[in-house]
């Protein structure tokens, strides 16, 4: 059982998803209890792998209320837990040109463990993107015209 915490919807706007992985992520006590309030945005956040390590960059995750840390960054690089093999498999598939890792969303698994749920992502273009919300307006607007079918 997961319970979604966080959506990145900018993610799937922007990018054409080739395919998902899910992976856990490094984070201090306090960051677990402020994600469990819901205290998340992935909106800016990507992923990018550093000397053969895989981290989420730009993920904010806000201070925890009863944390005491002055010096606390809420916007600090997180690693991602992935074995070599996926971490091999993930750089394979960003070499590609035009390819991106994006986080998808942020869950929690058996009402224990942080995930991400992280997507590789082709970059789609403008016209794409007016395609797609033209092809959603229209699909609405039939809905409310012949009732849901």
């Amino acid at each position: 059982m997961k319970t979604i915490i966080a959506r990145n919807k900018k993610a799937r706007h922007d990018y054409t998803i080739l395919d998902t992985l899910v992976a856990g992520i490094a984070l201090l006590g306090h960051e677990v209890k402020s994600i469990r309030e819901g205290k998340i945005s992935i909106k800016e956040a990507h992923a990018r792998i550093i000397n053969n390590e895989a981290f989420l960059l730009n993920a904010n995750i806000t201070k925890y209320k009863q944390h005491t840390d002055a010096n606390y960054d809420p916007i600090r690089t997180r690693k991602l837990l992935l074995n070599r093999r996926e971490i091999n498999k993930l750089l394979g598939k960003l070499k590609e040109k035009g390819l991106a890792l994006a986080p998808l969303s942020i869950f929690i698994q058996n009402n224990k463990l942080v995930k991400v749920e992280l997507g590789i992502g082709k970059g789609k273009k403008q016209y794409d993107k007016r395609e797609k919300i033209k092809k959603k307006d229209l699909d609405r607007k039939m809905k409310r015209r012949f009732g849901k079918v």
